[in-house]
């Protein structure tokens, strides 16, 4: 199972950036799907998450009405729209999903490998 996530890049306080991560490979299903991210000296942090079952989604506060999480389960891709972008907004974002292999095994943990977000003008 392999997370790839595009769209990170160098944008102007108040502007806009979509991330993207599609999982590919041979799994059972998909649990969760979200997004953390790491600031320089800081612990990573969840952005957002979406809950297959119910279609629940959780922000961080920090983030609230200003992100919007979303897939679309048929391409097996998660969205992170962001906008009115702050400085603070700048770290690491990883995409993350809980993954079942097979019907009957345990769910697991996986990343993707990261893309620089840097609001600054």
């Amino acid at each position: 199972v392999q997370l790839q996530a595009s769209g990170g890049g160098l944008v102007r306080p108040g502007g806009s950036l979509r991330l993207s991560c599609a999982a590919s490979g041979r799994f059972f299903s998909i649990d969760v799907m979200g997004w953390y991210r790491q600031a320089p000296g800081k612990q990573r942090e969840l952005v957002a998450a979406t809950i297959t079952s119910g279609g629940t989604t959780n922000y961080a506060d920090s983030v609230k009405g200003r992100f919007t999480i979303s897939r679309d389960n048929a391409k097996n891709t998660v969205y992170l729209q962001m906008n009115s972008l702050k400085p603070e907004d700048t770290a690491v974002y990883y995409c993350n999903a809980v993954i079942r292999l097979g019907l009957l095994s345990n769910s697991r943990n996986y990343w993707g490998q990261g893309t620089q977000v840097t609001v600054s003008s």
